[in-house]
């Protein structure tokens, strides 16, 4: 090095490098969490179709292949499904959800009768300890709907009531992880629900929920795991 030339500063020890100025993100990524909080929020409900490439290309003013990159983007994460000729569909309401729906997809129904039973009796036991006015009001307005869905017949909306109902259970444990979990799970559960129940509602098939609801209110723990676990006992004893 020539006498007289300095050296370059060096940085001190420890300091971060220089930060850059915030980009904005690329319009596809606005879309897809702009329909992703449609999804979340429970705008869009799962098994709903979406609205059409053009109604999404009017209602957020952006290019059709921005709409269609972000649609794939979603479906790709499990959250969308693609139907050629029918349209797009919920699939699930998170990523993680989504990667549940198709990890466990055609599993043994037994082992998911016996992971049912345990999240419910466990949700049942903790809701009737914590359970609040508001959540018993919640549940009480949960099993209306589901009893009026089975004497309407529809095998789809009974589905959607039953399985509402047990997840308003699960969230009266007012425990935040297990709720998610039960969440993220909802699509493997309901897909058992709908074997178990089949293509028509049967009066041999009908259970009652309201005695579980009763536990609840009185605050016995113990009679609502009981009613819980009971919910799934054929199968989990063996049953096919």
């Amino acid at each position: 090095m020539n006498r007289g030339q300095s050296l370059p500063p060096s940085p001190s020890r420890g300091s971060a490098p220089p930060l850059s100025a915030p980009q904005r993100a690329p319009l596809a990524d606005q879309v897809i969490a702009t329909l992703r909080q449609q999804i979340t929020s429970g705008q869009w409900p799962v098994g709903s179709r979406i609205p059409t490439e053009p109604e999404l290309v009017e209602q957020l003013g952006v290019a059709r292949n921005t709409v269609r990159e972000a649609v794939r983007a979603l479906a790709h994460n499990g959250l969308l499904d693609i139907r050629q000729g029918s349209g797009t569909y919920v699939l699930a309401t998170s990523e993680l959800a989504g990667v549940m729906h198709r990890r466990f997809a055609g599993t043994d129904l037994r082992n998911v009768a016996e992971l049912r039973s345990a999240l419910e009796t466990a949700g049942a036991r903790l809701a009737a300890r914590r359970r609040t006015d508001a959540d018993l009001a919640q549940l009480d307005g949960l099993l209306a709907r589901r009893e009026a869905a089975w004497e309407s017949g529809e095998v789809e909306r009974f589905i959607d009531t039953d399985q509402s109902l047990h997840m308003g259970v699960v969230a009266a444990s007012h425990n935040e992880v297990f709720t998610a979990l039960y969440a993220d799970l909802a699509e493997v559960l309901r897909a058992f629900l709908r074997h178990d129940v089949g293509k028509t509602l049967r009066p041999e098939g009908y259970m009652d929920h309201s005695r579980l609801l009763e536990a609840i209110r009185a605050q016995d723990a113990e009679a609502a795991s009981h009613e819980a676990a009971s919910h799934t006992a054929e199968w989990s004893r063996g049953a096919l």
